[in-house]
Order: C-alpha cells, then sequence, then structure tokens
C-alpha cells in the first residue's frame, strides 16, 4: 500500500487515515495469513500490460543480480535481464518487503490472527526472528551487509497529531539482536542548533555502507529534512530540507528522494536527486507523482513503485540523471530489491 493510499497528509502535521486505506485494513482483518513453508513455482506475467511491454529491455548486471519484488503481496523473484517474464512466486505474505545479502525483511500485514509483526527470512525464506510492532507498514530497508533493518509504520495516538496518523521507525541489528523501538528519541539537530519538539517524525531510513550511519527523514515544524544519523551515537542532524524517502547511491554520493511539488504533498512528489557533497538537486523525467522510496539498481538506474486507476502496482525505472524515459521495469509488483545470484548467509543475532 502506498502511502497516498493509506493517508491524505504527509507526517510533520499528522496524516488523515484514507477510505482505501481503510477498506483494505477491514479486508485484511477477514484473511488468514499464508503459511511460512515456501512454495514456489514459475509464474509468467501474461496480463495485458505484460504482454505489451515484453519488449522493455532489463537491466543488465555482471553479478547476474536478481529483483525480490511483491506480487500481490507474495514475495517473488524476477530476473533483471527479463523483468517482465517468468517469476518465482512464494507463499511468503508481505505489505512491504525487503532484501540485501542473504536477509530478507518482511512486514507481515494485519490479520485474523494479530497484528503487524516485522518477520526476518533467511536467503532460502525460511523465517529466523519475529518482532511483534504496533502500527501499519509503510518502509522498509536492509542494510547492503544484511546486519541492520529499518522499518517504517503508521501510528495513531501521538498528543500533538490530533487523532490523526503519525510515523514511527524503528532499527534492528542482527548480529547483537538490538532493537531501536522509536529513531524519534534519538537527539535531534535541526540547522546546527539542537531541536526538541513533540511533533518530531522519522521515517524512509536508508543505511551507508558502515551499518551505523544512515539517512532518513526527519518532519518537524512544517518542513520535511534530509538528516544523517548516527545509531551508536544515537544522534540526527539535518543536511537539507525538502526531502523526503531518501535512498542512498551505491557510491554514497548521492540521495534519490521524493519532493512534494511545490512543497505541498497534496500535489503529489517528483522523483529528484540530491548531490551530498553540493547540495545541487536534479529531477528525474518521470513526472508522474512517485509515492516511494525508490532503490538504485546500479549507480545510473532508479526504481520505484507506480500504482495504476485500478489499483494494480508495477515498477518502474529511469535514469538517475535527468537524462533518458521512464520505462516500465516489473508488471504487476512493488517493492522492488536487489537480489545477489547467490545470497551470503544472513547475519544471526
Amino acid at each position: 500500500m502506498t502511502e497516498s493510499e493509506f493517508r491524505e497528509e504527509e507526517p510533520g502535521g499528522g496524516a488523515r487515515l484514507g477510505t482505501r486505506a481503510r477498506m483494505l485494513i477491514a479486508a485484511a482483518a477477514a484473511v488468514v495469513l499464508a503459511g511460512a513453508a515456501v512454495v514456489y513455482a514459475a509464474v509468467a506475467s501474461d496480463g495485458p500490460t505484460a504482454a505489451r511491454e515484453s519488449d522493455v529491455p532489463g537491466v543488465v548486471r555482471a553479478d547476474g543480480a536478481r529483483l525480490r519484488v511483491l506480487d500481490n503481496g507474495l514475495l517473488s523473484e524476477v530476473s533483471l535481464q527479463d523483468p517482465s517474464g517468468p517469476r518465482s512466486v512464494s507463499a511468503q505474505q508481505c505489505d512491504r518487503a525487503y532484501a540485501a545479502a542473504g536477509t530478507v525483511a518482511c512486514l507481515r500485514p494485519v490479520g485474523a490472527l494479530g497484528g503487524t509483526h516485522l518477520a526476518v527470512l533467511d536467503g532460502d525464506l525460511r523465517e529466523v526472528r519475529s518482532i511483534p510492532l504496533t502500527g501499519f507498514p509503510n518502509r522498509l530497508r536492509v542494510s547492503d551487509s544484511g546486519r541492520m533493518i529499518a522499518w517504517t509504520l503508521f501510528v495513531s495516538g501521538d498528543a500533538y497529531a490530533g487523532g490523526e496518523f503519525s510515523t514511527r521507525a524503528g532499527v534492528l541489528d542482527m548480529r547483537t539482536g538490538t532493537v531501536v523501538a522509536s529513531v524519534e528519541e534519538f537527539a535531534v539537530t535541526v540547522d546546527g542548533r539542537p531541536h526538541r519538539a513533540a511533533d518530531v517524525n522519522v521515517w524512509g531510513i536508508t543505511f551507508t555502507g558502515d551499518d551505523n550511519r544512515f539517512f532518513a527523514t526527519v518532519g518537524t515544524a512544517g518542513h520535511r529534512y534530509l538528516a544523517e544519523g548516527d545509531l551508536a551515537g544515537r544522534t540526527l542532524k539535518t543536511v537539507a530540507d525538502g526531502v523526503e524517502c531518501p535512498s542512498l547511491s551505491p557510491d554514497e554520493t548521492r540521495v534519490a528522494f521524493k519532493s512534494a511539488v511545490g512543497g505541498d504533498p497534496a500535489r503529489g512528489w517528483r522523483l529528484s536527486v540530491l548531490d551530498l557533497a553540493t547540495k545541487k538537486v536534479a529531477a528525474t523525467v518521470e513526472t508522474r507523482s512517485v509515492d516511494d522510496q525508490a532503490i538504485w539498481l546500479d549507480d545510473h538506474t532508479l526504481a520505484y513503485g507506480l500504482q495504476r486507476s485500478d489499483g494494480v502496482n508495477d515498477v518502474w525505472a529511469v535514469p538517475a540523471d535527468g537524462t533518458g524515459a521512464a520505462r516500465l521495469l516489473v508488471p504487476g509488483a512493488n517493492s522492488p530489491s536487489l537480489q545477489p545470484s547467490r545470497d551470503h548467509a544472513a547475519p544471526s543475532a
């Protein structure tokens, strides 16, 4: 479920539960989660869009990487060289998923048997850890090493939100087992000054290569800042304004993000790229509203989810430098992440 389906305003001022989200949540409560056993089946995307876009070229990588995606909420895998072709679909049901280095993170949907929880799976999709959470799944990331997992949930009950929804971001260290339940408790510095406010929200975490530093959005006083975080120091320091749902490039020099058009989320979001050294922003050629946390397929290409008018999601790709054209990558899917040809063993808690 995308943010626009779930809420009518971004966090920072709170968010109202959207009509579609109410319907989806009500429907989900009547559904029993699929069994944890993994049942792979080769499934071809033979819908009309897939057939029409079958000539869209894939992204060729020397390491033979594949994409993990969600296909109707089921954790699936597809070739990057033939992304609109056959895919393997498991029985693992997720609202959001992300995989890296043998660690597969899955935010389970609310169902008849219980509330949201984080399920951590190994490369063979066997569950190795489960953490109960409060809220509705929104964002999910795993560090490149597979050690760190970060999530964002929509929650209610914050006094400043006036009964509307805000966010809650947490982190799990798979090596030590340490859980940071709320990154909002970190010390925040805004424009070089210590900042304490009840309305601080954090969402959309993306990790650097050292597994300690990260970037995230900090929402407060009507602003949506890009902030650099330090897990060991428990600090957040803003570095730019107007940046939401960041995604750090493989070379760690740029951040892909969604930017509210004209500063107004009601007008949609533009997928853009920030150069961390110069602070220059380059918008991509994607002009549709991208309500997602994009991923980097390589140093030059972004992938992201877009929802059709009929509610079906697709994964699209676009050059990160503002050139070229957006193209359909994986029809009928969302929540993409890169899957190496052979996973390393997942870190254990």
